[in-house]
């Protein structure tokens, strides 16, 4: 199936999202993870309007760095160790991945421009993700500070991978109510104004509880 199809009918599921939570859909920022997928399906997303494209890995975003026709907004969405930084690093826009101060000095020393970056928050508890409990958001959000290169664009989550809506909602609001406590700091550096939350699989629920960007892969453009 197409991309350009697959795109259609997230956009229309979107729709009803925004609809039930009383938001628009342009509030929501669609970032196409080709994780998985060849360069050629990269570039078909890219030619069914799809400009904000997600990798996890920094072999992954240079290999199609190079290949792609156009001008992708690229975000790396996944863990990102520290010595992996220089080469990525004045590639993207968006780092999804900020949990820990190490990263963060690296971040600064490497980057030639600021970089919006999103503190990875583990709300579910789950050993197998990487991320800040929520109760280390806070202090860690003032101890970016001195970091000049590092605006801090707002929060990330990755959610349990279940069917259960109770359990992803509880998920997902905790995260909402993490960014309100951010913003109502006022701080320059961390305006916080984005949540980067759902998947292929509750995109949907994570839009009515607040997300403005949603990580969608295999149910975009395929395994």
């Amino acid at each position: 199936m197409k991309v350009a199809d697959k795109l259609q009918d997230i956009q229309l599921r979107i729709g009803e999202a925004c609809e039930i939570a009383g938001r628009h859909p342009e509030e929501v920022t669609i970032i196409a993870v080709t994780k998985y997928v060849s360069t050629e399906r990269a570039q078909e997303a890219l030619e069914a309007g799809l400009i904000h494209l997600g990798e996890n890995r920094d072999d992954g975003l240079l290999n199609k760095w190079d290949k792609l026709e156009g001008e992708p907004v690229w975000h790396f969405i996944g863990s990102l160790q520290t010595r992996k930084v220089k080469s990525i690093i004045d590639k993207v826009s968006y780092i999804h991945s900020l949990d820990r101060l190490s990263l963060a000095q690296e971040i600064n020393k490497r980057a030639e421009r600021p970089i919006h970056c999103f503190i990875q928050v583990n709300v579910s508890g789950e050993e197998s993700k990487h991320g800040l409990t929520p109760e280390e958001v806070i202090p860690f959000v003032n101890q970016l500070a001195e970091y000049e290169k590092i605006i801090v664009s707002g929060l990330m989550t990755m959610a349990p991978f279940t069917d259960d809506e109770q359990v992803l909602r509880g998920c997902f609001k905790q995260l909402k109510q993490l960014q309100t406590e951010v913003q109502t700091m006022r701080l320059s550096y961390a305006p916080c104004t984005e949540l980067s939350m759902g998947m292929s699989n509750d995109y949907q629920i994570a839009i009515e509880e607040g997300a403005t960007m949603v990580r969608i892969g295999t149910a975009l453009v395929g395994e």
